[in-house]
């Protein structure tokens, strides 16, 4: 596949909608119960009808599957749960014959405990340990961990390994996620050099990118000093967001740009202050970098409008696009989020306190909302990221009996956060009710929802999908800067992009300016009939409804 330079303003990253697949929950394609590659290629038309751009692809390398692959043991193969390289090889050609690009996640701030390097560390070769952030312990004997670190995981970032020689109790290792996922030491020249040879291995196979997990992770502050209390998510930590990490940027991406046409990465950063984040995305270092807070505004029109402004400014000043997300391997799912009430903001992870359910949900309302948001962010400028089972309108799964959860989150926790194992069971396509045997099990319910029923059915969530994204490829792409429609009635977010609208009503009714001729909306029926009151050139959305819309020719 070839294209212009990747910085280019018609690069197709900048404008791609992004199709994000967690493999085990994707497709099983030799029914164990387990999605695989021979799955998500027998399922790349699907993908294909959507109307995707590109599939990113999470972790797909051996791993004991203690973080769904995020502990990774071999950088440069294939789990055999999912397949082999040579299938791996053949989903990239396959891909790429249908018109999509291939994202993989390259995941360079830790390996698994069971990665060679760890086991030779472990072993006592000094060349190995030296290549993880192995620490004495404080306090008498070394009993107590090197800092204050905690994980984010739950529970010390610190573990104690044994004395390769007596067996005693030795040496501390930083793992700021699960103890199977020990951080590698970036001050150590052959970590470099691995992770560039790894970028390579996959771009020579015909991989058009990566999306960098912890992007913002990676360089330890000098010393490694107390944290002091400090949270990655509001005040500076030492062990993220250093300034070195961006020598580890510039050297990808001058790999990244050897290539023709030139690999593309985004970044998952997560930073303190806001103004770090344009330097993840210089033009010498990453491509792009997500968008988060719409994985948790509330479903309200001032707190969006402000979240678009923001995204809108850090484009404008970085260069780069903004990545729209609504949802992700790691959150609730929207259908679920937007089931509740929405509180106004105040400033905390909200998202992360919606895995505690705290009432019933209205499913049927969430799905309304979910829809209308949809339609909200595919008229934005920018990158658009969905999730598997997005399209389909799959609610969280809230009731997972606990023997079934293998999230660490929820096992570190000793139960008491139910991790994000909701968001991750594996789809329904067939309308079977439930698939027996999942690794994760299907509710009751979910028949409903497969694929095989919402084909062909024009009010479904799957047809809004495939619908919405045909039009932002012929309308909203290259359509120009947003511009808010000031003259709207209050409390509806509306915007314009060239002669096409997207207004969003909320809590009520709104009636669109008259003439409005509506392209698409995210309830069905509206702008198809006249609306009640008889006047044939008046459009009403109902709450918690989108519409895209532009006037009549004069």
């Amino acid at each position: 596949m070839t294209g212009r330079t990747a910085g280019g303003a018609d690069a197709w990253w900048r404008t791609a909608v992004v199709y994000q697949v967690l493999l085990r929950s994707f497709a099983d394609g030799d029914g164990d119960g387990v999605g695989d590659l021979a799955g998500l290629r027998a399922r790349l038309p699907h993908l294909a009808a959507l109307g995707v751009d590109a599939v990113w692809v999470n972790p797909w390398y051996p791993s004991p599957m203690v973080d769904a692959g995020y502990d990774v043991a071999d950088y440069r193969d294939v789990d055999p749960a999912y397949g082999t390289l040579e299938e791996a090889q053949a989903f990239v050609d396959d891909a790429h014959a249908l018109g999509m690009r291939v994202l993989l996640d390259v995941v360079p701030n830790h390996t698994s405990d069971a990665h060679p390097w760890f086991r030779a560390a472990l072993a006592g070769d000094e060349a190995a340990r030296a290549r993880y952030l192995f620490r004495p312990g404080r306090g008498e004997g070394g009993s107590e961990p090197p800092n204050d670190w905690d994980s984010s995981f739950r529970g010390p970032a610190w573990t104690r390994s044994a004395d390769p020689t007596t067996g005693e109790p030795g040496d501390w290792y930083l793992h700021l996620f699960a103890p199977e996922q020990p951080d590698l030491d970036w001050s150590n020249p052959q970590v470099h050099a691995e992770l560039l040879d790894v970028l390579r291995f996959w771009f020579d196979r015909g991989v058009d990118g990566f999306r960098v997990d912890v992007a913002h992770g990676l360089a330890k502050a000098p010393g490694l000093p107390d944290a002091e209390g400090a949270d990655r998510r509001t005040e500076a930590h030492p062990g993220w967001d250093q300034e070195e990490v961006h020598d580890v940027y510039r050297a990808w991406r001058a790999l990244a740009d050897s290539y023709d046409p030139p690999r593309v990465f985004v970044a998952e950063a997560w930073v303190a202050r806001r103004e770090r984040l344009p330097l993840y995305v210089r033009p010498d270092e990453l491509h792009s970098a997500f968008a988060f807070e719409p994985l948790h505004v509330a479903w309200r029109e001032g707190p969006w409008r402000r979240v678009v402004e923001r995204e809108l400014a850090f484009s404008a000043t970085s260069g780069a696009p903004s990545s729209w997300v609504l949802t992700n391997h790691d959150v609730v799912r929207q259908v679920t989020r937007y089931a509740r009430e929405q509180p106004e903001e105040k400033g905390g992870n909200e998202w992360e306190r919606a895995r505690w359910p705290r009432s019933a949900p209205d499913l049927d309302l969430g799905r309304w909302r979910a829809r209308a948001a949809h339609l909200l962010v595919a008229a934005l400028p920018g990158v658009l990221y969905l999730y598997l089972g997005e399209e389909l309108g799959l609610p969280e799964v809230e009731d997972l009996p606990a023997g079934a959860r293998v999230d660490p989150i929820f096992h570190r926790s000793g139960g008491t956060d139910p991790g994000r194992d909701g968001s991750r069971v594996p789809l329904p396509w067939t309308g079977s009710e439930p698939v027996e045997g999942t690794w994760l099990p299907q509710p009751d319910g979910w028949g409903a929802l497969a694929a095989a029923v919402q084909d062909g059915d024009p009010a479904s969530v799957l047809s809004l999908y495939r619908a919405s994204l045909a039009l932002r490829r012929s309308h909203w792409v290259g359509a120009g800067p947003l511009a808010w429609d000031d003259d709207a009635p209050a409390g509806v977010l509306a915007f314009h992009r060239g002669e096409l609208h997207c207004w969003v009503a909320f809590d009520e009714a709104v009636a669109l300016p008259a003439g409005a001729r509506v392209l698409l909306a995210s309830r069905p029926g509206v702008g198809a009939e006249p609306a009640a009151d008889g006047d044939d050139d008046v459009v009403v959305l109902p709450p918690d409804t989108t519409a895209w819309w532009r006037p009549t020719p004069s």
